[in-house]
């Protein structure tokens, strides 16, 4: 156990400095690059997780979707654009309905399959149009991208402290057994410090500082399904991770379950707070 969370500690180490430079450093050109390669591999994985064992089958998805990523960038900012981030915050909305629904779509038919196919859509490219339109906002738009993604990622540290030293009630035992009502809890208290920090440091007060603590609870509870989300499809597949790619963390898809559904919700939200 003790060796196990070393690894993970070493990954976050190595990992999150890294994406930070990115965020904040890079050019939103060259970051829509990086991170669409990023979520391209992801939906790799994905494929793996829907049973498919054909590289070319697999490969036949990740390209569609790199087509669609590609068409995307020449019409940003558009109808087309909004209604794709819309699609995504349409998705995370009914998504607990499946949650309550444990068995549906188990069984590895070809309209599973299907379904499932339609459902990666909408949680990858959703997600990238999102981050792509947060990043490229006037002066402060890295900033905005780190702040969401730090939403994130604390509120992660907090559920995993919350839930480990206070957990009792399971939050979807059939889900995800590890994950507790405490950790909820604790997610939402460390993400609301983030918010109001995150908040204070961008200069926003008053009004616009409770509609961004809404937002950021908003975003918070949208990562929480997210993550519940994969695991049931992991639980689908009967597989612990969605790969190896990242010692101690699992795949790519692992590291980014919560962050696709928390960016659609915070590029919706700071739209319509005008931020």
């Amino acid at each position: 156990m003790a060796s196990a969370m070393k690894t993970r500690t070493l990954t976050a180490l190595v990992l999150a400095p890294t994406a930070i430079a990115l965020i904040l450093f890079v050019p939103t050109a060259l970051f829509a690059a990086v991170t669409g390669a990023v979520f391209l591999y992801a939906i790799w994985e994905w494929t793996r997780l829907l049973g498919l064992r054909a590289q070319a089958a697999r490969g036949a998805v990740v390209v569609l979707h790199a087509l669609a990523l590609i068409a995307l960038w020449f019409v940003r900012g558009s109808l087309a654009w909004w209604g794709v981030i819309l699609a995504g915050v349409a998705w995370w909305s009914v998504a607990p309905l499946w949650l309550r629904h444990f068995s549906f779509g188990v069984a590895p038919t070809r309209e599973n399959t299907a379904l499932k196919l339609v459902i990666g859509f909408l949680i990858v490219v959703p997600a990238w149009c999102a981050l792509l339109q947060v990043h490229a906002a006037a002066e402060r738009g890295p900033w905005w991208a780190l702040f969401g993604l730090m939403l994130v990622w604390v509120a992660d540290s907090g559920a995993y402290l919350a839930g480990s030293r206070w957990g009792r009630s399971k939050l979807a035992p059939r889900i995800s057994p590890g994950k507790t009502w405490a950790g909820v809890y604790g997610a939402l208290a460390a993400s609301a410090l983030v918010g109001i920090a995150g908040s204070a440091l961008l200069g926003i007060s008053g009004a616009a500082m409770v509609g961004i603590f809404v937002l950021a609870m908003l975003t918070v509870l949208a990562s929480i399904v997210g993550d519940l989300f994969e695991s049931l499809i992991k639980r689908h597949a009967n597989l612990k991770d969605s790969g190896d790619l990242f010692p101690g963390h699992g795949g790519m898809f692992d590291r980014l379950d919560s962050v696709f559904a928390a960016l659609p919700v915070w590029a919706a939200g700071l739209a319509l707070l005008r931020l």
